[in-house]
């Protein structure tokens, strides 16, 4: 698509754009929305990338966002009333998430210890009916406060990559997760309807009950999309204990939500 027709379709109204491409599916609209939203993908990838291993080039996972915001595209539906940039974001991160599942890319012995620890948390909170604290784990381990934290950063990239199974049900319109906070569509079966808010309960919940510091950083980081950094300066603490502080909420939820998700769909 050349220079002169982006203009020109950037002139227009983007909703009688998407309510146009509903209808006809124009592969020259679809070129234009892939050109317009494509700064999009390398966003979600750059935030993404934080936290995961040398290993994964930002490159990779740019090219791995694009199908996600293609397939935003060919199924977003103007008459849904919501913004198409946040259901892009969770579509780009959706495929990216999915791409890096399939490689499998995280070592089985740093899987097996992020699951150690989730189990731990999950353990005592139900024992103490409290959250815990950072040295009750540590101890719980067997090991020192020290090497708790320096092993929180070395899971912080697991716990990224985890966030979309905490929730996740099945197909495009049986998930539910901190990313997902779109509007159901009217024609959805009744059943799941309540189904999916009963778990959107759950999640609101349990989110409030996590520490204080630890619940800013789930605010920030997913729903004003800050980055870690930004974070960190409005916490005042650096950029890697912010990455600590995600890790260890995306546990609590993790082990909290289990539970409850098994009961559910189960």
């Amino acid at each position: 698509m050349n220079n002169k027709k982006i203009k020109e379709l950037d002139t227009i109204n983007e909703d009688d754009l998407w309510k146009k491409f509903a209808k006809s599916r124009e592969q020259e609209l679809r070129d234009y929305f892939v050109i317009k939203y494509a700064p999009l993908v390398k966003y979600v990838a750059g935030k993404v990338s934080m936290g995961m291993p040398q290993s994964i080039e930002f490159d990779d996972l740019v090219s791995y966002g694009i199908f996600g915001l293609i397939d935003a595209i060919n199924k977003f539906d103007p008459n849904r009333g919501i913004k198409f940039k946040t259901y892009a974001m969770t579509r780009i991160r959706g495929a990216i998430f999915d791409e890096l599942r399939s490689i499998d890319w995280i070592p089985r012995s740093i899987r097996q210890k992020a699951k150690q620890i989730e189990q731990v948390i999950s353990e005592l909170e139900n024992k103490l009916g409290r959250t815990v604290e950072d040295e009750e784990i540590a101890a719980e381990l067997g090991i020192t406060i020290e090497e708790f934290q320096s092993l929180l950063n070395k899971l912080s990239g697991t716990s990224m990559l985890s966030l979309n199974d905490i929730w996740y049900m099945g197909d495009d319109s049986d998930e539910l997760s901190i990313l997902e906070t779109l509007e159901a569509p009217e024609n959805m079966n009744p059943d799941i309807l309540i189904e999916k808010e009963e778990i959107r309960d759950y999640i609101i919940d349990a989110i409030k009950k996590l520490p204080d510091k630890e619940k800013k950083v789930i605010v920030l980081y997913y729903y004003e999309d800050l980055t870690l950094k930004e974070i960190g300066d409005v916490l005042d603490v650096t950029e890697s204990r912010v990455s600590q502080l995600h890790t260890k909420a995306i546990m609590r939820l993790r082990g909290r939500l289990g539970r409850i998700k098994s009961n559910i769909i189960g």
